[in-house]
């Protein structure tokens, strides 16, 4: 029989995972978080005491009609400026490996088969960016509705923290991967103070 795979019950189990490890206290709370197709929730909890400390979610009425705050377009360099580096990169030569034989000479004819071999294309290697921060990684998504909900969700629960006095959580992502929404909650707690 075919087994097949069900994505919330896989997330569960990540979940369990992660809760092996994460247990919040009294001076430092768990922060959990849950997704929805539609809405995001965070609270923080005391593990010892099983009380739920501070939550928030977007379904509160202060973001009810919430937008997010409308991005500056990037900069577009011009085509012939891209023009001319894709030139540049196509006329630099890839490092050659060692031990490794060197590319066909174009065009040469083969004494066994009789056959033209053709010169192999070697490319250039490709080039690795700056590292980005959490923040600027965000920075493509940040203009979507539900990413810019999330991160205000992060600052409402940080907000709410501070206000009981808390200034350390453990984060438990709740079996999510840490990008997008979950991320985006974790950044705006963090833009406000909350430290994890």
């Amino acid at each position: 029989m075919i087994k097949q795979f069900n994505a919330n019950k896989a997330r569960l189990k990540r979940h369990l995972r992660l809760r092996n490890r994460l247990e919040g206290k009294t001076g430092r709370p768990r922060l959990s978080v849950f997704r929805s197709g539609n809405h995001i929730y965070a609270q923080l909890i005391d593990d010892t005491t099983g009380r739920t400390l501070v939550a928030a979610s977007s379904l509160e009425e202060a973001l009810k009609d919430f937008k997010p705050a409308p991005q500056a377009a990037p900069v577009q360099k011009s085509e012939d400026t891209f023009e001319a580096q894709e030139v540049e990169v196509a006329t630099q030569a890839a490092p050659v490996k060692k031990g490794a034989k060197p590319a066909a000479k174009p065009n040469k004819t083969s004494a066994k088969s009789g056959r033209t071999v053709q010169a192999k294309t070697v490319l250039p290697t490709a080039a690795k960016g700056e590292k980005k921060t959490p923040v600027e990684a965000l920075a493509a998504i940040a203009s979507n509705h539900k990413v810019a909900l999330a991160r205000e969700v992060g600052k409402l629960v940080a907000q709410r923290a501070k206000d009981q006095g808390i200034e350390q959580v453990v984060f438990d992502r709740g079996g999510y991967p840490y990008h997008g929404r979950v991320a985006a909650l974790a950044e705006g707690a963090r833009e406000v103070g909350l430290k994890f």
